[in-house]
């Protein structure tokens, strides 16, 4: 699976409430929630995203609280996949159960916000484009690969069944 988009960097510690606030969280709807996507702290983030970019932040993405809104939120302002340092435990769960895949990627610092970037998950290369680089990372496990292409894991399940 081949991803391609703008690179949007953010730094450390990003928690769940920077990504979507607690009062947004009367909605599940995917598209309503990404309107707000850190407004916290990018209060324009949504309004730059173009479908297919890509979230570059630093260590401990999406620590806080347990909430799926974030990664919904994420998926649903355009992002496609999340590149960080490290990730909270509890918003890697998140992310596939919605279907929004992610790489740890200690080096993401190298990524300037606005590159373009390319991103093979099978075989965990990601290629800056803009800077003419190649990072190679884990690869993103098939399994997971098939539940984000199905568009999550209740898709993935009803797939299965049918």
């Amino acid at each position: 699976m081949i991803i391609k988009g703008k690179a949007h960097k953010l730094g450390d510690d990003i928690n769940t409430d920077d990504i979507i606030a607690a009062k947004y969280l009367v909605s599940t709807d995917a598209r309503e929630l990404g309107r707000h996507c850190l407004e916290s702290i990018k209060p324009d983030f949504s309004g730059q995203v173009q479908a297919g970019d890509i979230i570059v932040a630093g260590k401990n993405f999406g620590c806080g609280s347990s909430r799926e809104h974030a990664p919904l939120a994420i998926k649903g302002c355009g992002i496609s996949a999340v590149i960080a340092a490290s990730f909270a435990a509890i918003f890697f769960r998140n992310a596939i159960n919605i279907g929004l895949p992610f790489l740890e990627l200690n080096s993401g610092d190298e990524i300037n916000d606005g590159d373009l970037l390319e991103i093979d998950l099978s075989g965990g290369i990601i290629k800056n484009l803009s800077q003419g680089k190649t990072y190679k990372t884990q690869a993103f496990p098939g399994f997971l690969q098939d539940i984000v292409e199905k568009g999550g894991l209740m898709n993935w399940i009803r797939f299965k069944k049918g």
